[in-house]
């Protein structure tokens, strides 16, 4: 591969995601493959801006593909947003020669990318990674599989006390604009019901949902995104005693940051690392300003100005099925 690009730069921004770490591994591992040298940028754009700046090799990446979050830490920058923080950020990527950058993030990342990539003409390839799985132009990004599966392991056990109570367990899990985590850890879950921002919420159709269900049954579980418009769990329980006062033992449980800690999964493992290793490429190949993803098996490369819009649908089948399973 042709190239004038020597020196990598990679970071991460916004929320942590599990496989991050996995991903950034690649990225230094296939850049010294490639013989380019890498700098890790440490506390996303806020670093950046500020210099903060680290020399990574093959060993510095060392025994860390099975670690959560992320060795070179994230954080949010309001400075970032601004024109002056750009250069200023730009001006630190020519003091330390760095030729292009690699980000790992999700679309506010990208959107910041786009910004600086498009403002000083630098190289720049995002890698998907938000455990939200938001993102326009990949099946899934890094930590999703993850989070789903740790909120499943946390629903199996909450199921265990409400069998032995008869109880109604309402479980808000993350999604403020994204019902995906919910959509399929509650599939995964046996959830009776689902709610989720991209689908209206029939409140009556709920209830009567719960009432006309199997009455063998110990234990329901309503599964909802903290962005559907019912306004949580703690607003679904309300609704709930008010309508049936006495009627159900209702708890409410909100995994919060839970979600986003622990070890990567097989599968976010092995993602970050296909991802990690054809940002390099892609960087090497000319490519800039696009998120490398992966759909159906093979490498997708989408601009960031598409890949930053969310997903306003999901797929009507998956929403079938939970009716159909439900019963």
């Amino acid at each position: 591969m042709q190239s004038t690009i020597k020196r990598i730069g990679v970071l991460t921004s916004g929320g942590d995601a599990p496989g991050m770490n996995a991903a950034i591994r690649a990225v230094v591992r296939a850049a010294r493959y490639y013989q380019l040298n890498v700098t890790g940028i440490q506390r996303g754009y806020d670093g950046l801006i500020k210099g903060e700046f680290v020399e990574m090799n093959s060993q510095s990446v060392s025994n860390i593909i099975q670690r959560g979050g992320t060795i070179l830490k994230t954080a949010r920058s309001n400075e970032f947003r601004t024109v002056e923080g750009r250069k200023q950020a730009f001006a630190q990527l020519k003091q330390q020669s760095i030729d292009a950058l690699i980000v790992i993030g999700g679309d506010g990342t990208f959107a910041g990318a786009r910004l600086i990539g498009t403002e000083f003409s630098i190289p720049i390839v995002g890698i998907a990674g938000t455990i939200d799985n938001d993102l326009w132009g990949t099946d899934f990004a890094i930590g999703y599989d993850t989070a789903i599966n740790t909120v499943i392991n946390a629903v199996d056990k909450l199921r265990d006390t409400a069998e032995s109570h008869d109880r109604v367990f309402i479980v808000e899990v993350m999604g403020r604009d994204s019902g995906l985590i919910a959509l399929r850890s509650g599939i995964g879950a046996g959830a009776e019901a689902i709610l989720i921002p991209e689908s209206q919420t029939d409140i009556d159709a709920l209830l009567l949902r719960l009432e006309t269900s199997r009455k063998d049954k110990a234990s329901k579980i309503i599964m909802v995104a903290e962005g559907d418009e019912m306004g949580g769990a703690l607003q679904v329980a309300r609704i709930l005693e008010e309508r049936f006062p006495k009627r159900y033992d209702i708890r409410v449980s909100i995994l919060g940051h839970i979600q986003r800690g622990g070890a990567p999964s097989c599968l976010d493992r092995v993602l970050a690392s296909r991802l990690g290793v054809a940002a390099v490429e892609a960087l090497l190949a000319g490519r800039q300003a696009e998120m490398v993803g992966i759909v159906k098996g093979e490498f997708s490369y989408i601009p960031f100005e598409q890949a930053i819009k969310h997903i306003g649908e999901v797929n009507p089948n998956l929403l079938k099925l939970v009716e159909i399973l439900s019963l």
